[in-house]
């Protein structure tokens, strides 16, 4: 964990850098129960197959393992949600510092990576931010009723079968604003999962679907930043 500055902010995050030292930018934002060990590993292994990733800690250091704690976090996280969107922003600038450019010359691509709470950032960002994110994946969350006209990002999304965090309505309705909006989204449900699947800490966690859903996420990835 290392201290950035940018803006006048302290940017408290983990950065993994591949080992040539540089490459596309991905920003990772944890769930609700901070930047754990878990998505710190997220960074670590995109920084093994060449992103430079870098994981804000959105509660400044707090971490837990429980979700009454979590709720209370979140909730009072979601009091000041401009100011979190500033640390997002400032996060932005302290991972383009690390990431590559563009050949042409260019500001480069950046892509968020985001899980439950972090995911809702995620999307949430590409819209407050678009002109910065060329590509979002979810990990079970979804975001309705904001305006995607304006994003430039492309969506990967993968939602649990079983999840009464996140409806099937819910993630429906996302997917047909984002469509209607023009942008493309792929979306997976993973067949006898619930949320967390993807946390190998968590009794929800499905290694199967986490590996299809990883394999997904870098080849997207490729896709859209390289």
């Amino acid at each position: 964990m290392r201290e950035f500055q940018a803006d006048g902010r302290t940017i408290s995050a983990y950065l993994a850098v591949p080992e040539h030292g540089s490459g596309p930018g991905v920003l990772v934002l944890h769930a609700w129960w901070g930047l754990t060990d878990v998505f710190k590993r997220v960074c670590d292994r995109l920084a093994e197959v060449g992103f430079v990733a870098l994981a804000p800690n959105l509660y400044h250091g707090k971490t837990t393992a429980s979700v009454e704690e979590a709720e209370a976090l979140v909730a009072a996280l979601n009091q000041d949600v401009e100011r979190v969107r500033g640390d997002l922003a400032g996060a932005i600038q302290v991972l383009r510092q690390h990431a590559a450019t563009h050949p042409a010359g260019g500001r480069g691509k950046l892509a968020l990576v985001g899980f439950s709470l972090g995911g809702a950032y995620a999307l949430d960002m590409s819209v407050n931010l678009a002109e910065e994110i060329a590509a979002v994946v979810s990990f079970y969350a979804s975001y309705s009723g904001l305006d995607y006209s304006g994003s430039k990002a492309a969506y990967l999304c993968h939602f649990a079968e079983d999840d009464p965090f996140e409806p099937a309505e819910s993630s429906a309705q996302m997917e047909q604003e984002l469509q209607a909006a023009g942008r493309p989204v792929t979306v997976h449900t993973y067949p006898g999962t619930k949320h967390w699947f993807f946390e190998e800490n968590r009794p929800e966690y499905d290694a199967e679907a986490a590996r299809v859903a990883w394999e997904r996420t870098i080849e997207f990835l490729h896709q859209q930043l390289d």
